[in-house]
């Protein structure tokens, strides 16, 4: 089996060479990046696929085609850094390679633009694999309306399986849905055994939350604190990206930018890389409502969850509740970390491997005859939303960032007009 993986951002395309490290023995897998404004920098290609090989996750990797990763099934070195490709150079690695599947790993948008239109028409026609890449509790609307032109969407928990099995009778649409356990949710593989007790505290920032400053100077102060409590720690705040590079979700108040505007009053230090590493010498964990907290308890790392600015759907944390990690800034300062609440981690991510679905329900497919999934995204009120996302995935980004400058000024200007 033949299988193209295509990835937009930083989160997703380590998501998608963990997905490719894990299909069966013998499948031949390319790996690709597509160029959007979201195009993680090189840097960030080279620890995101570096993140999932040191993982265990994303053995299958091997060489690469001019722009292209590609590889067989079995544990082969770190692949290359792929280079990023536009959508119409995609549309002709697909041609040459004929993939059995393709995994769309991109935010929703793209996604579907991809399927329905780059992608679209490929003979024979491939199997379309996408989902989400960390946790996706509650379950929403969009994110399935977006991804409905896929055949499987592919989620990490059962209770996640669930909510959008409800969500895909209710709307229609789409396809099946698989459970995959997080690919980089594995066991100890570093060498750290139960008796170390680590040298540093990782604080791993999400994007999108908490939104205000003064919010995001809590918890700097916080971490300075427990540095200044704790000297024979190492306090470290583990960026998704550094303040000139792209991720997934814009980021307005940038952590290692507030703390410079600050005066840096404490000892705090700012570090990007992979969270594999950072957690390999961690005595304790902290964040809002990052995936690394998954990653953290299966290392075994005690976590704090911080519950300061709420616990609910905006927040992107109310799947912890009941885990025993929710705590506050005072109890951070403390270095107040806990173990996970055991009943928790079995409903949500921690599933026995034997109950992962996806691969067998992919290769059923991959076989054949297989209805294509309906996407709800095809009719004529969604045709705006099409062209945006394709001048996405067309447009070079700095000519698409000036135009939306321009057309910001445009209205600036009709403004004072009227």
């Amino acid at each position: 089996m033949r299988v193209l993986a295509v990835a937009d951002s930083d989160s997703y395309l380590k998501w998608a060479a963990c997905l490719l490290g894990d299909l069966p023995s013998g499948c031949v897998t390319e790996l690709a990046v597509v160029r959007t404004p979201i195009t993680p920098s090189p840097q960030q290609i080279a620890a995101a696929v570096e993140s999932a090989v040191t993982g265990a996750a994303a053995g299958a990797l091997g060489a690469a085609a001019p722009g292209v990763v590609a590889g067989a099934a079995g544990g082969r070195p770190l692949p290359p850094v792929p280079t990023v490709l536009s959508a119409r150079a995609l549309r002709r690695v697909a041609e040459r390679t004929r993939p059995d599947v393709v995994i769309v790993a991109c935010t929703g948008p793209v996604v579907d633009v991809l399927v329905a239109e780059v992608f679209d028409g490929l003979r024979p026609r491939p199997v379309f694999v996408t989902g989400l890449p960390g946790i996706s509790v509650p379950a929403t609307e969009k994110a399935w309306q977006f991804r409905s032109g896929c055949d499987l969407f592919v989620v990490h928990s059962r209770r996640e399986v669930a909510e959008f099995a409800e969500i895909a009778a209710r709307l229609g649409g789409g396809g099946a849905v698989g459970l995959a356990r997080l690919p980089f949710l594995r066991p100890r593989q570093d060498g750290r055994d139960a008796g170390f007790a680590g040298d540093r505290v990782v604080f791993a920032t999400q994007a999108k939350v908490p939104r205000e400053r003064e919010e995001r100077e809590r918890i700097l102060f916080a971490l300075a604190r427990l540095a200044e409590r704790r000297p024979d720690l190492d306090v470290v705040v583990k960026l998704r990206a550094r303040e000139d590079e792209r991720q997934t979700h814009n980021e307005r108040h940038h952590y290692q930018r507030l703390w410079r505007e600050l005066g840096e009053p404490g000892r705090i230090a700012f570090e990007t890389g992979s969270m594999h590493e950072q957690l390999a010498r961690a005595a304790g964990f902290v964040t809002v409502s990052s995936t690394a907290a998954l990653e953290a308890i299966a290392q075994g790392v005690p976590s704090l969850v911080l519950s300061d600015f709420g616990v609910n759907a905006e927040m992107i944390n109310l799947v912890f509740e009941g885990s025993g990690l929710l705590g506050t800034l005072d109890q951070l300062t403390e270095g107040g970390f806990r173990a996970a609440d055991a009943a928790w981690c079995a409903a949500n991510y921690f599933h026995p491997a034997g109950g992962d679905d996806w691969t067998g329900l992919l290769t059923a497919m991959a076989i054949g005859p297989l209805v294509p999934a309906r996407s709800l995204m095809d009719g004529p009120e969604h045709a705006a939303a099409r062209r945006r996302a394709r001048l996405r995935v067309e447009v070079p980004p700095t000519m698409l960032r000036a135009g939306y400058r321009a057309k910001r000024r445009m209205r600036r200007y009709l403004r004072t007009l009227t």
